[in-house]
């Protein structure tokens, strides 16, 4: 997946600058399930200051999902349910585990696609059309525009269509009260 990303900064004085422009380095394109992808566009630790030091915070790889007060961004393109279906599950587990810490350790392997985490998620469809299912098989779906807040609940994406469908994720950490 390529995602253009630019980002700036600020110079010696102060003076608002374009640090960098190229496409965000930490992003995959699944060989074993065709038409899935994402990319990991930006990231801030917790109590992130201004003005934001230089550098690439997706480049220190680790978790995708971000500590209480951090964020992370990504884009992710979803293939239908059928292509995922067809899959290989051994081979997509060997090729997703590495790419994806912190977030494939959160999917149920009893209930494939359904996932908590510790985050409040901004989901925004960019593309496509896409059912977010809840607890009890609730499902809502969302179409290009539409945008959904994940307060920490269970959930998974289904892509009943024969298309693929992009969203954009902004993940806040939190934590999670006992």
């Amino acid at each position: 997946m390529q995602i253009k990303r630019i980002v700036t900064g600020h110079d010696a004085e102060g003076k608002s600058v374009f640090l960098s422009e190229s496409d965000a380095p930490r992003a995959t394109a699944f060989k074993s399930i065709p038409g899935h992808a994402f990319a990991q566009v930006w990231a801030t630790a917790p109590g992130a200051a201004l003005p934001a030091p230089h550098g690439d915070p997706t480049l220190a790889g680790g978790s995708l999902l971000p500590a209480p007060g951090g964020s992370s961004f990504l884009v992710v393109t979803f293939p239908p349910d059928a292509v995922m279906a067809a899959a290989d599950g051994a081979a997509a587990g060997a090729e997703l585990a590495p790419a994806l810490p912190g977030l494939i350790e959160t999917f149920e392997p009893d209930s494939p696609g359904m996932h908590t985490t510790d985050s409040i998620d901004y989901a925004i469809v960019l593309d496509g059309e896409i059912w977010l299912e809840l607890d009890g098989g609730a499902q809502k779906l969302v179409r290009r525009g539409d945008v959904v807040v994940q307060n920490g609940t269970r959930h998974a994406w289904r892509n009943k269509t024969d298309q693929p469908a992009t969203l954009a994720f902004i993940f806040i950490g939190a934590a999670r009260k006992a």
